[in-house]
């Protein structure tokens, strides 16, 4: 008899397949958002389960799945686990890192250049019928080349979008919890500041940290308050990095110019007050969405699943095990 698997949110049908080689796989094409309960109940006879970010994985959750030995994440952040009590119940905890990067950092361009360009709010106003005329003045933006571009998270996403922004003739600055060795400057032509140095200076400011308790609200008035009033704000990161009602109501104060949000917090839901504003870019958590790259996240997801189950050519070893000591034991 096959060990028992979960796919907890709907996939690529061949990744389901792939899975069924080596397990008795219950997926969801439905594509439904299960509750708390609802997870506990299918996950109770299950060895693993692959996950999306919709689904927490933490010691209530465990309680009531025994048999649990493996869950492993389709995406590159992992707050939707804990994973200390993970580890405590000997579940190895998987994400699907770098397989993202470069399509996340290409999306953050895209995002910023609409940002900056305002080019989703002039979208909106001629779809509405208000063009008439050429004007001098009509939706001014703000420039990208020969800006000073502030990255707040120098990870491999980060090292992307400083990497493209030598072809826009930037100056990039860069905040993170630690500095990066020289060499990794120097390709980015990135230079290391203080998080407040960052904010007063930078015409545009990315941020792409992962989310903890510790980055919780890293930007949030007094932070928005730093900013030029000319100055931009994307947030690729995770919902909550950006304390989302003070970013609306500096956005209606025109304290900042203009924001570009793919990640919010509480989502799907969407701070009432950055719907009432028209200088903000909002798209639905799609950094990633290339066919080729979440192709890739199923598949790497599938991969940790198939080796911390013990099967497949690197069977006990995922290749991203976010707790080694579990493998240990």
């Amino acid at each position: 008899m096959k060990p028992k698997v979960l796919v907890a949110r709907a996939v690529f049908p061949e990744v389901v397949e792939r899975l069924a080689q080596y397990f008795e796989v219950e997926s969801n094409p439905r594509d439904e958002i299960w509750s708390p309960a609802e997870l506990v109940a299918r996950l109770h006879d299950k060895l693993g389960v692959i996950t999306t970010a919709s689904e927490r994985i933490d010691a209530d959750v465990l309680a009531g799945a025994p048999n649990l030995r493996a869950a492993c994440n389709m995406a590159v952040g992992y707050n939707n686990f804990d994973v200390p009590a993970m580890s405590a119940a000997g579940v190895m905890a998987t994400n699907t890192p770098d397989v993202l990067n470069e399509t996340t950092a290409d999306f953050g361009w895209a995002l910023l250049m609409a940002t900056a360009r305002r080019i989703t709010e002039s979208e909106r106003w001629l779809r509405a019928g208000h063009w008439q005329k050429w004007a001098y003045d009509m939706f001014l933006g703000a420039d990208i080349h020969g800006a000073t571009l502030g990255i707040i998270g120098m990870g491999r996403i980060g090292q992307a979008l400083a990497r493209r922004a030598s072809g826009f003739d930037m100056q990039v600055l860069y905040h993170n919890r630690s500095r990066v060795p020289e060499t990794i400057e120097q390709a980015c032509k990135a230079c290391y500041v203080g998080k407040e140095d960052l904010l007063r200076q930078a015409d545009h400011v990315i941020l792409v940290l992962p989310y903890t308790a510790a980055s919780h609200h890293t930007i949030g008035e007094a932070e928005l308050a730093l900013m030029k009033p000319t100055a931009t704000l994307v947030n690729l990161a995770r919902g909550g990095i950006v304390d989302d009602a003070a970013l609306a109501r500096a956005l209606r104060d025109k304290r900042i110019a203009a924001a570009g949000l793919d990640v919010f917090e509480g989502e799907p839901a969407v701070h009432p007050g950055l719907l009432e504003v028209p200088n903000v870019v909002l798209t639905p958590h799609i950094a990633s969405a290339s066919e080729a790259t979440r192709r890739a996240m199923a598949n790497l997801a599938t991969d940790n699943l198939i080796a911390a189950l013990g099967f497949g050519p690197n069977a006990g070893k995922p290749p991203c095990l976010l707790n080694p000591q579990v493998k240990q034991k």
